[in-house]
């Protein structure tokens, strides 16, 4: 993910003339400066010149994130390796951020098919050296938990 991060800049430059690159890119700088916490309330959705506009759920998140404004810029331009963003809009849009959340929600995974895809990363090695723990419950919360790392190893890979 780095990776692609780092190409951002490359890829302004190939595609600046053309308006949805410039978008796409700004919103997924956006997400990553936003962190995981801050993208749940704020989506980017308009970039209009030099000007993003992100809609957040409320009065108080729109006054905490315009004192942030600044900071924000800096960072995203960081990201991108331009100016390409010199102010942030930010409007309570309610539903736009509700639409958001149902299709980020949609994308994710049930705890059911997270089960299953950590307990088909243990190997027998590992269950065995599981089998030590006498306690069922602890054992299978060990299982879960080191396959989950394993399949999140793979995935990085």
């Amino acid at each position: 993910m780095q990776e692609l991060f780092r190409a951002l800049p490359k890829l302004l430059k190939e595609f600046e003339d053309t308006e949805e690159v410039r978008e796409a890119v700004v919103f997924a700088a956006w997400r990553k400066i936003a962190g995981e916490s801050l993208s749940e309330h704020t989506v980017p959705f308009r970039l209009m010149k030099k000007h993003l506009i992100v809609a957040v759920a409320d009065k108080m998140w729109k006054r905490h994130l315009e004192s942030l404004s600044g900071q924000m810029i800096f960072k995203l331009n960081s990201v991108l390796g331009q100016a390409i963003v010199t102010f942030i809009e930010f409007r309570i849009e309610a539903a736009t951020l509700a639409a958001e959340r149902a299709a980020h929600r949609k994308n994710q995974l049930t705890d059911e098919q997270r089960r299953e895809i950590a307990l088909d990363e243990i190997t027998p090695k590992l269950r065995r050296s599981a089998d030590a723990i006498k306690d069922d419950n602890l054992r299978y919360q060990f299982l879960l938990a080191a396959g989950s790392c394993l399949a999140r190893k793979k995935r990085m890979k």
